[in-house]
């Protein structure tokens, strides 16, 4: 862990508030005040003293090290013991000056060979959104869509000569797509980018487009109330005989009532847990539905499609959706504004701290009901 903390601080204090006094006077669009100019001027003085304090500091750290005993010699470095013990004396209340942990806002200064062991919690995200038809337009956006039942279709039949023919045609309609704000906003305290080596900074950035990605992915399975309505508003499908059970046979059916022309591009979407209860199904033949194929992204297959796992599927439980089985073309997606991850280093310099920051805008509705199919429990 970095030493000489208040110092280090100090320096990144002055050179925040440099930075302020300049730019304050380039938004005005002016000359720097005497006042300011004699302020950056103490501001340049503290900060060479400072750094020069910091080199002598290194060079005696340099010095002391040059005397610790070669490994081996029976004498054991026990630097990380002491950050370990300090870290956890923290974490319960205990003031510990000696590791010079202080709490800095979210997080304490974290020594660094525990930094560099953070190891993040992974959750399965499944590729809907990557299958989905994606329409990258700004406004509202109408899909027309075209269908055909028992009494409106287009009317092929034998013709006689001088006889007109009937004419008929299916009904159109239209899916439309608007779109609907989210973001999302992280704090990160400089203390704790100042005292770590582990790179804060793009370790959130890329947690936060994961977590995007994860909220995303659970508003096409499941929608919200007047906003983006996903595969919410699906009916295609079978409900399960039991609430706390599914056969092969319902298996089997949900698969077919998805059209033979889109079995092609079809997939599996369910929980870990509802895998786990399809592993020990069997079909007729006493073969087993979920099969180890080398072939698929994940190496498993029911009735030779691809099986995903998504956290944000429901468990099996009475009146649950546990499975989603089809081509995820049939589902429609729209981003007015692309995601976009911003560091702002300077909005919260008043907090000693830096955001992070996202913005996307996109709906979702189903284009296409043909292409997907529910299991429902009962």
């Amino acid at each position: 862990m970095k030493k000489y903390k208040a110092l280090i601080e100090r320096k990144n204090d002055l050179v925040t508030r440099a930075k302020e006094i300049v730019n304050g006077a380039e938004t005005e669009k002016r000359e720097l005040t005497e006042d300011e100019a004699k302020e950056l001027a103490e501001i340049r003085d503290d900060v060479r003293r400072i750094k020069e304090a910091l080199g002598i500091m290194d060079e005696i750290d340099d010095e002391d090290r040059e005397k610790v005993p070669a490994e081996g010699d029976g004498k054991k470095d026990n630097t990380e013991e002491q950050e370990t013990r300090a870290f956890e004396n923290y974490i319960r209340g205990v003031v510990n000056e000696r590791a010079n942990l202080v709490d800095s806002g979210n997080g304490a200064v974290i020594p660094k060979h525990i930094a560099n062991k953070i190891i993040k919690k992974v959750y399965d995200i499944c590729p809907i959104l990557e299958k989905s038809t994606k329409y990258n337009v700004k406004g509202k956006i109408d899909i027309p869509v075209y269908t055909e039942d028992s009494t409106d279709f287009i009317n092929v039949g034998y013709a006689t000569e001088f006889v007109d023919l009937t004419a008929n045609i299916g009904t159109f309609d239209k899916v439309e797509l608007g779109g609907f704000l989210a973001g999302a906003l992280s704090l990160i305290s400089r203390s704790l980018i100042n005292n770590t080596e582990f790179n804060l900074v793009d370790f959130v950035t890329n947690q936060m487009a994961y977590a995007i990605a994860r909220f995303i992915e659970g508003e096409l399975l499941h929608g919200t109330a007047n906003k983006v309505e996903g595969l919410s508003t699906l009916t295609n499908g079978i409900t399960a005989a039991s609430a706390s059970a599914i056969t092969a046979d319902e298996v089997i059916a949900l698969k077919d009532k998805v059209k033979d022309v889109y079995q092609q591009g079809a997939m599996w979407v369910m929980s870990s847990a509802t895998r786990t209860a399809l592993r020990q199904l069997k079909n007729a033949q006493g073969m087993y539905l979920l099969n180890d194929d080398l072939s698929t992204p994940f190496g498993e297959s029911i009735l030779g499609k691809p099986v995903y796992v998504s956290d944000n599927m429901d468990d099996i439980a009475t009146g649950k959706v546990v499975i989603y089985y089809g081509d995820f073309a049939g589902l429609a997606t729209k981003f007015a504004e692309e995601i976009n991850i911003e560091v702002l280093r300077e909005k919260y310099a008043t907090q000693h701290a830096i955001g992070v920051v996202g913005w996307f805008e996109f709906d979702s509705k189903i284009e296409n009901a043909q292409m997907l199919a529910k299991l429902t429990m009962a």
